[in-house]
């Protein structure tokens, strides 16, 4: 057995003791409140949630449906759209702000007089989590989706930032000296040299913090910050599960369709190099199909 296996264990080994310790010490010693668990989700699930109420995918009674397809005036899209709206513009405008903050958050590109200040805001402005921001955002500006916008723009300046700066912390000296030999000024190094050894990451966060906000803000309007949780919140309050899974579903087909699509987003900014990279369309393929599918891409080119 060579010393990394040995590491591997000895490591996962630790870390499992940790877990069982501080569980149990959650549990206060009770492992019995766990026996009855699986019957409960078994009731609940068959009583209370399956099947959903799929008339939330149908179209409002009021007001009158301008659509042919009763789908577009349901609760559901309604408050999809709106979620995917708010997502949209929070994501576009932290991504912009958190791109010009990071650079002087990255110590490999500021003094510490300017990196451990630029830490520090965007530590606050990542510590508290999008639902609070929405609370205090619906106290400043009140109840609707502009508070949900602010709360998710905070959110994602603090997350994108500290991913961005650490990101920017990895590129190598070489091209940072070389652009400081040639007399290039801090903003023109960030621009010419570490956004664009960068950039496919920063790519990566982008899509991932879309996705991120989508999920998130989904559960703002329980605190009156629009988007679909204004209506997970309705009918949780009468205790309607079925209504509320129906909503459960269409976000969960809207999430899975958004990694897909950040998948084929990535898919054009990969560099393929000398190795053969599996295409994106090909994940619903079995092995043998996929293999066989870049056995003849390969012999086209």
């Amino acid at each position: 057995m060579n010393r990394a296996l040995k590491k591997i264990i000895f490591t996962t080994v630790t870390l499992s003791v940790l877990c069982y310790i501080f569980l149990n010490d959650l549990l206060q010693g009770d492992w019995s409140v766990l026996s009855a668990s699986w019957d409960n989700l078994e009731t609940f699930w068959n009583e209370s949630l399956w099947p959903p109420e799929w008339s939330m995918l149908e179209a409002r009674k009021y007001p009158e449906c301008g659509s042919s397809i009763g789908f577009f005036c349901s609760k559901a899209y309604i408050g999809m759209l709106e979620t995917l709206k708010m997502a949209f513009v929070a994501t576009i405008i932290g991504f912009t702000i958190a791109i010009f903050l990071s650079p002087f958050a990255a110590k490999n590109l500021t003094s510490a007089w300017v990196y451990i200040p630029m830490r520090i805001i965007l530590a606050v402005t990542r510590s508290l989590p999008s639902i609070i921001w929405a609370i205090i955002f619906v106290v400043i500006v009140g109840l609707g989706p502009l508070a949900g916008v602010l709360a998710m723009t905070f959110y994602t300046v603090g997350y994108l930032g500290k991913l961005q700066y650490e990101e920017m912390e990895g590129v190598q000296n070489s091209p940072l000296e070389a652009a400081r030999a040639m007399g290039l000024s801090h903003p023109e190094i960030v621009a010419n040299v570490v956004i664009p050894e960068s950039s496919n990451n920063l790519l990566s966060q982008l899509l991932f913090m879309f996705e991120y906000n989508v999920r998130h803000g989904s559960i703002l309007g329980l605190v009156g910050a629009g988007g679909i949780g204004f209506y997970l919140q309705f009918y949780l309050n009468f205790l309607m599960y079925k209504h509320v899974m129906a909503f459960i579903v269409v976000i969960l087909v809207v999430v899975i369709i958004i990694d897909l699509m950040s998948m084929y987003i990535r898919s054009f900014v990969t560099e393929d190099g000398d190795v053969k990279r599996p295409s994106w369309s090909t994940i619903f393929l079995s092995p043998n199909q996929a293999k066989k599918y870049h056995h003849g891409k390969s012999e086209e080119e």
